[in-house]
């Protein structure tokens, strides 16, 4: 099928008890069984919910895998996949990766013994020869806030040639312009809170593989660590992901204009987009995508700046999170890079004067005059 139409049918039948075209909210934590080990497949919530597993069903499908877990939240899903990795194991991060894996990897896993190190992943040739051994390599492309990319097939054979794993965050780019299983990943995760819902009333996860040993693992995890996407949440993301092939044009769509918008105004430094010709790693970017998203960082030079900038716009929501139909706005030092150290975002290039913009599929001329109003007041 195509992916339009997987969007829509893929893990949702009719229900066969009333027709319903929706998937229902199975809203229940028990299933009554007919007799000891009599069951219609489903015992307790916590192990199956027939909602949630739709949702399974269908983001499995979008990313071309074998099998699919939803969880709580995104940090939920990446400290499953995580626990893949056995202490005295060394995992190697892209560089420039969201605060928050960044906090769970050195606060909460590194102290049980897991060795993590955090390379520059951009240039995969240069990679490959530094990057010593390791079990897992976990990246994000394009990263977040700085849009590095990270060329998916090359790294992939780096990690295969170790006997390890590259797991790779596809939020920013949703499956519907980057798969990167296809490309030779092992795992995939997304936050689903973000572009997969797109309407930001729902907090989740999911992890996606190609092995069946990883999905039997991930089965088992999801139901013995507990940390389960419910049933509304699941619901909520199905919805969302039925009009996931209609939105991510209009965003990269928008997202072209802003950014073009940014570029042409004196009193932006520079803006990180990697639909830019001369952004690095767009050639690397357009072979392994279908199109370039609708997140953009620029930077305003100083805190200052940034402050008038975010105070004076009325349309841009001043927020955490992105993926939203609504545009959304963000100063990453304060808010999703707080967790790194004054000194570890300078040397990201993470300074206080950026700021990143996730944007929605409101009318790119109000966008861009809100902007210009911020702009103005810089």
């Amino acid at each position: 099928m195509g992916f339009a139409t997987d969007c829509i049918h893929a893990g949702q039948e009719p229900d066969p008890s009333t027709g319903a075209i929706v998937t229902p909210i199975f809203q229940t934590s028990t299933y009554v069984q007919q007799g000891l080990g009599q069951h219609k497949g489903y015992e307790y919530a916590r192990t199956q919910n027939p909602t949630r597993r739709a949702l399974e069903k269908n983001l499995c499908a979008l990313e071309r895998g074998t099998d699919a877990y939803c969880f709580a939240s995104g940090m939920a899903a990446t400290n499953a996949v995580m626990s893949l990795i056995k202490p005295g194991q060394r995992v190697v991060v892209s560089d420039n990766v969201y605060g928050g894996t960044h906090r769970l990897f050195t606060k909460i896993l590194a102290p049980y013994g897991v060795e993590f190190a955090f390379l520059d992943a951009s240039d995969a040739g240069a990679f490959d020869k530094g990057a010593g051994e390791f079990a897992l390599l976990w990246i994000e492309t394009p990263t977040n806030p700085l849009m590095k990319v990270c060329d998916i097939a090359a790294l992939a054979q780096a990690a295969h040639r170790r006997r390890a794993l590259l797991v790779v965050d596809n939020t920013f780019m949703s499956p519907f312009f980057q798969r990167p299983l296809e490309l030779g990943a092992d795992i995939v995760v997304h936050s689903t809170t973000k572009f997969l819902n797109g309407h930001s009333d729902s907090v989740g996860g999911v992890a996606v593989v190609k092995d069946k040993a990883h999905a039997q693992w991930l089965q088992y995890y999801q139901n013995a660590a507990g940390a389960i996407l419910s049933p509304f949440d699941s619901w909520l993301v199905l919805r969302g992901t039925k009009t996931l092939a209609v939105r991510m044009p209009r965003h990269e769509e928008n997202g072209r204009r802003v950014a073009t918008f940014l570029r042409e105004q004196k009193k932006v430094r520079k803006v990180y987009w990697p639909g830019f010709t001369d952004h690095p790693g767009h050639d690397v970017h357009r072979r392994q995508s279908s199109g370039f998203g609708a997140l953009i960082s620029f930077d305003l030079g100083t805190r200052e700046a940034a402050d008038r900038l975010l105070r004076a716009v009325k349309l841009c929501s001043l927020g955490e999170s992105l993926g939203g139909v609504e545009t959304l706005i963000s100063h990453p030092a304060t808010m999703t890079h707080a967790g790194y150290t004054q000194p570890e975002r300078d040397a990201l290039g993470i300074g206080n004067g950026l700021v990143r913009v996730s944007v929605g599929i409101e009318d790119p001329e109000d966008l861009v005059a809100d902007l210009g109003r911020g702009l103005d007041a810089v």
